[in-house]
């Protein structure tokens, strides 16, 4: 599990297709690996890779075809967000997050309000009944509350810091991001779902 709250921005430094996997190697960016061990999940864009390998400044995952389906994928030379993974110690400065992307998202406006940026995303129509106003969602793996929602376009407020502390500040109109909405929102409509398959019996 994750909270949201980016630690580093990375830097993709070597990507190795293997057939339709990948190995990849991570610059971490200052991350501090003196508590993480091989076996360990890193969030990098929101998505949890297992460490196989590790130095002090980077590391080594390997990734699936299909996390490399579901996912915007990885360039080599491109920032991305990290995150090490919760531990029960931790604050939640965020919210909940799993690692596990729901669906791929695209930039329709990313532009300065005053201090802040104001970014519009359009997301999958099938993802789009679980984002509501002042909801969470993670964008690239980032921790963000919804300020809007029209139809299946939603609108993020980032202020200064967010843009200093993560790889957002990069997107632009037509950039595709990597979104999971909030669990507890899938979890409710499985309940629901449950509770009338159960009534008809």
């Amino acid at each position: 599990m994750f909270t949201g709250i980016i630690q580093s921005i990375g830097r993709i430094h070597e990507f190795e297709a293997r057939g339709a996997d990948a190995r990849m190697i991570i610059l971490g960016g200052g991350l501090d690996f003196s508590d993480v061990a091989i076996g360990d999940s890193i969030a990098v864009n929101g998505v949890c890779l297992t460490v196989v390998a590790l130095t002090p400044d980077r590391f080594t995952v390997d990734v699936s075809a299909e996390t490399l389906r579901v996912t915007t994928g990885f360039v080599p030379g491109a920032e991305v967000n990290l995150e090490k993974a919760l531990r029960l110690a931790d604050r939640l400065g965020g919210h909940l997050v799993s690692g596990h992307i729901d669906g791929i998202g695209t930039v329709r406006d990313f532009a300065p309000v005053g201090e802040s940026h104001l970014l519009t995303i359009d997301a999958p129509p099938e993802l789009a009944r679980y984002i509501i106003r002042k909801g969470s969602i993670a964008v690239n793996g980032v921790s963000l509350t919804v300020n809007r929602v029209d139809g299946a376009h939603c609108t993020l407020n980032l202020i200064p810091h967010t843009l200093e502390m993560t790889a957002l500040k990069q997107l632009q109109a037509g950039s595709r991001v990597n979104l999971e909405v909030d669990m507890i929102a899938r979890h409710i409509e499985r309940m629901m779902q449950f509770t009338q398959i159960t009534d008809k019996d």
